[in-house]
């Protein structure tokens, strides 16, 4: 079992920092009350019928948590809301690596953004490639890196772009041995039938969990990302978050769609239902060398030459896929999002097309 200790692994910054006290912070935004003390402006906005705009939101975001907590059936307390999942990996390397010092862990191939804000705050990214084929965690390399100066270690399950879930027997047992930091993003979790880790958060200190209402309840355009975790991290990500971090906006209209339960129900299971049929049709295609298995919205596809003509020739058909060929272990494939059916039909449909002239060649 991992010696955790959640205090050791902050930066001293971090540990010795008086937050930004908001006004909102202070003095909630109680009906019927009277505010001046924000400098808002008191008369509104141009827009009249959008009025309320002129006084700041929420910044904690009580009130969607309280939706997110009765959907999830987790408690509030163990919620945090970002400008998207990004402003939460953010939120992860300033509170607890140190630049320069520590080194965070990842699995390529996985979400690029991970290795990306780790050298934006200074923070060597250590690389531990997925195993090929199945794409499984490597928990003997892992036993290898792992130092004291290892600090956060990026999971994500079902990952992106190979769209598989990783070997959950892998994932506890990485959590359970390591003393610092796990990160287990489960972004697309709703479209995998293996269970979340979210509503086990309270045997597990040392993880945060992410989520967000981007993919299966399509409010990427919101840019709302959920970090569930221990009460002690999501303390800390409060005291470091902006003040203002999610516009009201975007509160209220996310509030509105977790109120449409039977609607986001609708739309998983025609995602699921297109994403067999997409399976399904291109294995039959002869340029097709394999389709791998998802648990995600979208399938990686591996092509028999370079991918890099397909997706060429389907963006002059305005069809505009992921060429992942550049990333390690994704030689020649592409990462195809699942669409409507009618959208699905008309690709599948091109793909054909093009491999007849190709086979023709």
């Amino acid at each position: 079992m991992n010696k955790f200790n959640l205090n050791s692994l902050i930066r001293k910054n971090i540990l010795n920092l008086d937050p930004y006290m908001s006004a909102r912070i202070e003095h909630h935004q109680e009906k019927n009350s009277i505010f001046l003390d924000a400098n808002e402006n008191s008369f509104g906005s141009p827009l009249s019928f959008l009025n309320s705009y002129n006084r700041y939101p929420d910044p904690m975001q009580k009130e969607l948590k309280e939706k997110i907590s009765d959907f999830k059936n987790i408690s509030t307390s163990h919620i945090f809301l970002g400008n998207g999942s990004d402003e939460i990996i953010d939120l992860v390397y300033r509170i607890f690596s140190r630049p320069e010092i520590d080194h965070a862990i990842i699995f390529p191939p996985t979400y690029g953004m991970y290795e990306v804000s780790g050298k934006i705050h200074g923070v060597d990214v250590v690389k531990i490639f997925l195993t090929e084929e199945k794409y499984q965690l490597n928990l003997n390399q892992l036993e290898k890196v792992v130092n004291p100066y290892s600090k956060i270690i990026f999971i994500c399950s079902p990952n992106n772009p190979t769209g598989n879930d990783l070997n959950r027997k892998d994932i506890e047992n990485i959590i359970k041995k390591f003393a610092g930091i796990v990160v287990l993003d489960e972004a697309y979790i709703d479209f995998s039938n293996q269970k979340s880790l979210s509503t086990e958060i309270d045997k597990y200190p040392n993880l945060i969990i992410l989520q967000t209402l981007s993919k299966s309840w399509g409010l990427a355009g919101l840019r709302i990302g959920i970090a569930i975790a221990s009460e002690a991290i999501i303390g800390w990500m409060n005291k470091v978050k902006y003040p203002y971090n999610i516009n009201f906006l975007s509160q209220e209209i996310a509030i509105k769609a977790l109120e449409n339960k039977d609607l986001f129900f609708f739309h998983l299971k025609n995602i699921l239902a297109e994403r067999k049929y997409m399976l399904e049709s291109l294995k039959e295609i002869p340029i097709i060398q394999k389709v791998y298995p998802s648990s995600a919205n979208f399938l990686l596809v591996k092509i028999n030459f370079s991918s890099k003509s397909i997706y060429q020739y389907l963006m002059k058909k305005k069809f505009f896929v992921r060429d992942r060929s550049k990333i390690i272990l994704c030689n020649n494939c592409l990462r195809i999002t699942i669409g409507t059916h009618e959208e699905n039909e008309c690709l599948i449909d091109h793909i054909r097309k093009y491999s007849i002239q190709k086979m023709k060649m």
